[in-house]
């Protein structure tokens, strides 16, 4: 791992970093010395690692509960060069939703061979971050909605560190076979007027997961109108299973 740049504002440190050319962005609270909970944060399609909501998060996660939070560019986005194979997938894909057919199959296919890549990625990040002295190997979240819970799903599914999860604005047939085998904590959220993944995808994939404690937060909106309280629930969420160095805001 290779930090790039680093800056400090409001008590919180941000450094950019390079892991195997995969580039990526590491919150902590200023000095932080010693491990922490590390919540990993997957961006949605189009987005980066430093997108406005990635940042908000990141910052009441830091700021109120003396988290680590770290985001990747995913292949195709941010500083990443562009990938021929997935652009001219993902450009076909497009033609043939134009054309009227059912975009569901169409990204389910696209995100499983996306995570195939994904996954293996931020695994290694996740194993060069535990390393560093002011993360250390405390316990991990993740969160990530729309294509960062298509990605998402498979890593929770297959990485043993992470012990709690907020997902959802996906769907089953993307992620379903993924979903029964994660059993962590998973806070679910659904925007009721989707109008890029049905309704009952989403509750699906919901009834998917092999979780014993999954909660389904359903909110009123389009794909792009969770609502900012959603935030607060968030933060009580990883600090109920992460723990909290410090006493979160009331």
């Amino acid at each position: 791992m290779r930090f790039t740049s680093e800056t400090s504002s409001d008590g919180i440190r941000e450094q950019l970093f390079t892991l195997d050319e995969i580039p990526g962005v590491l919150w902590t609270p200023h000095g932080a010395t010693g491990a922490r909970p590390l919540v990993l944060m997957g961006h949605g399609g189009g987005r980066h690692k430093k997108d406005p909501g990635i940042v908000a998060r990141s910052s009441r996660l830091v700021a109120e509960c003396g988290y680590a939070v770290a985001a990747v560019d995913v292949p195709g986005h941010g500083d990443r060069p562009k990938d021929e194979e997935f652009h001219r997938i993902a450009t076909a894909n497009q033609a043939r939703v134009d054309a009227g057919e059912d975009p569901a199959p169409l990204i389910a296919a696209f995100q499983a061979l996306v995570a195939r890549r994904t996954v293996l990625e931020w695994r290694a990040v996740l194993d060069a971050l535990q390393h560093l002295g002011h993360v250390g190997a405390g316990p991990v979240g993740y969160w990530g909605v729309s294509l960062g819970c298509g990605l998402g799903v498979p890593f929770v599914a297959a990485e043993p560190r992470v012990r709690a999860a907020v997902l959802g604005l996906g769907g089953a047939s993307a992620s379903a076979e993924a979903a029964a085998r994660i059993t962590v904590p998973v806070e679910f959220l659904v925007q009721w007027d989707d109008e890029r993944v049905p309704r009952a995808e989403s509750l699906a994939l919901f009834d998917a997961l092999g979780s014993a404690e999954k909660t389904l937060h359903a909110n009123p909106g389009e794909h792009a109108e969770l609502p900012a309280f959603e935030l607060d629930s968030t933060v009580r969420f990883f600090t109920r299973h992460l723990g909290c160095p410090r006493e979160p805001s009331r």
